[in-house]
């Protein structure tokens, strides 16, 4: 069985999985990968990121969007809004069941692990100075970039027989990888509605021992910010013709 909303789902779903497990095995006690920074974090997305694509595709889904700013962002671009709803919810849907198994695959952990900030960090991002106009303006930043740059890259102007099949993904990584490193810093990169709305639920309904509120008064702000910033680049996209 395959079909454009089952792979939203199943592509969201392994983003989030290894997206969340490498920021799980940087910031839990006693993991191997324990304190391994930063550009670990930014590459273990990238490749999450591609492999999410790649998982999309083959399940059923040809955008492979994984990401209700991209969809909407690619909405503003053709004038088609038919695919938003039903995508942003399998996402969303993709990205909780993620989470979900990242918070199964190191269950020990979460005992061990007294610093609650760490635990949530694991599952949806936080600014790292709280502003909300900055933050806001971040993730719009951030997001802009990724919706802009990936229709450009499959943009007839770039490459006039299309993209070679299979490198999509590593491409649209690469760019994620870039993002992160460049523009991750401020927020850490939600960058993607589902990606931070959907464990942040898990967070708050997994009975993670020691546990902190799942920050709701920040929690608009990766969701606002990215659609902001996709609709701009959507807007720029239609009208320069990508």
């Amino acid at each position: 069985m395959s079909s454009p909303i089952l792979g939203e789902f199943a592509g969201t779903f392994v983003l989030v999985l290894l997206g969340d497990g490498v920021v799980a095995g940087v910031l839990l006690k006693y993991s191997k990968s324990e304190n391994a920074g930063w550009i670990v974090i930014a590459t273990g997305w990238a490749l999450a990121v591609m492999a999410g694509v790649f998982t999309a595709t083959a399940v059923g889904s040809p955008d492979a969007h994984l990401n209700p700013a991209v969809t909407f962002g690619a909405a503003v671009a053709t004038g088609d809004f038919s695919k938003v709803i039903w995508y942003s919810a399998a996402q969303l849907a993709g990205a909780f069941a993620g989470a979900i198994v990242v918070w199964l695959h190191y269950l020990p952990h979460w005992g061990v692990t007294t610093d609650p900030n760490a635990k949530l960090g694991v599952f949806c991002t936080a600014p790292a100075i709280r502003n909300v106009g900055a933050n806001m303006t971040s993730e719009a930043i951030g997001t802009f970039v990724l919706v802009l740059v990936a229709t450009a890259i499959f943009s007839s102007r770039v490459t006039v027989a299309g993209v070679a099949p299979g490198l999509g993904p590593f491409l649209v990584g690469s760019l994620v990888w870039g993002i992160g490193l460049s523009l991750g810093g401020p927020t850490g990169y939600a960058i993607n509605p589902a990606r931070d709305l959907g464990p942040r639920l898990a967070h708050a309904v997994l009975p993670i021992p020691g546990k902190r509120d799942a920050d709701w008064g920040y929690a608009a702000i990766p969701v606002i910010g990215p659609l902001g910033g996709a609709a701009l680049a959507g807007l720029i996209a239609r009208a320069v013709g990508f």
